[in-house]
């Protein structure tokens, strides 16, 4: 598992893995917005990895506030 810094702007990368201390599954996810920054976050879905990028976008819109 590593860091995916090459992900092109407006596209995402993930890697599923398993925990070595737990042995669940989870997801390193990687999204490069259009502006250039770059969101991370391990989660047990992508799906859940999704929904935290879709909040993260929606803080990143002016006004947009924090995620909650």
């Amino acid at each position: 598992m590593g860091a995916f810094a090459n992900v092109e702007k407006g596209c995402e990368d993930y890697e599923k893995f398993k925990s070595s201390s737990n042995k669940k599954t989870y997801y390193q996810y990687d999204y490069r917005h259009t502006d250039g920054k770059l969101f991370s976050c391990v989660a047990p879905t992508l799906e859940a990895c999704r929904a935290k990028r879709d909040n993260w976008l929606k803080a990143e819109k002016p006004g947009g506030g924090t995620p909650g």
